[in-house]
């Protein structure tokens, strides 16, 4: 038997899919920073960016997304570090399995 995603988990990676594709997603981290210029000639950039998001994203007993901001925000830190070269002051370093691809 199979499952499906929540209505809530797909919605979540939907939304995060159109901020990455507006341009809007990590807002305002990323104001002024063109990742999308960045990303669209490096496909495997974009999903290392879709793999930290969906890696952080924390589901309830019901399937319900619970951090989705946070997960954005991990997200828009690494494409900070990516499109800069720095990780922003104050925030805390990507982890590892963060940015596993599965």
């Amino acid at each position: 038997m199979s499952e499906r995603i929540s209505h809530g988990a797909s919605g979540a990676i939907g939304r995060f899919a159109g901020w990455v594709a507006r341009g809007s997603v990590g807002h305002p981290l990323l104001d002024g920073i063109d990742y999308w210029t960045e990303l669209k000639e490096s496909p495997s950039q974009m999903e290392i960016c879709f793999a930290i998001f969906t890696n952080v994203l924390e589901l309830d007993d019901q399937g319900e997304p619970t951090n989705q901001k946070y997960a954005e925000r991990r997200a828009a830190l690494w494409l900070y570090r990516y499109c800069t070269g720095r990780h922003p002051s104050g925030e805390p370093e990507l982890e590892p399995w963060e940015c596993e691809l599965h």
